[in-house]
């Protein structure tokens, strides 16, 4: 978590995505990704509704900027709503039970499985035949 009298900084990260994210308070909600708008950067309502989520439950508003890299577009959202989460406890600590019952606190640690040797993916075998 970064303190800077202008802004709280913190991080989030989901899968190989991982999200550096700014709040500033601020008259409305604003959210930058990537120096792009938000509404661009996630083109969906699925995705901007992953992220959004954070904002129901703050009383607060802010300005957010944010720098995404890695993984999917997904995961990337998942990525922001964490490093949100975690700056907005920082800024407020009371909204601390709301974020932790939610799990928009918890790293989620699911991940890619690794490939083994004489598999073709991680647990698909080769067909078997018996003679």
């Amino acid at each position: 978590m970064t303190t800077i009298d202008k802004y709280i900084g913190a991080v989030g990260r989901r899968k190989t995505s991982v999200a550096r994210v700014r709040i500033t308070p601020a008259p409305k909600v604003s959210l930058t990704v990537n120096d792009k708008s938000f509404e661009e950067y996630f083109p969906t309502q699925m995705l901007r509704k992953t992220v959004m989520s954070v904002f129901e439950n703050t009383p607060d508003k802010f300005a957010v900027t944010a720098k995404l890299n890695g993984g999917g577009i997904s995961s990337q959202a998942e990525a922001l709503r964490h490093g949100l989460s975690r700056a907005i406890v920082h800024h407020s600590p009371e909204l601390r039970t709301k974020f932790k019952v939610k799990g928009y606190l918890k790293r989620d640690p699911r991940a890619k499985e690794r490939r083994k040797f004489g598999l073709k993916k991680a647990r698909k075998a080769p067909q078997w035949s018996k003679r």
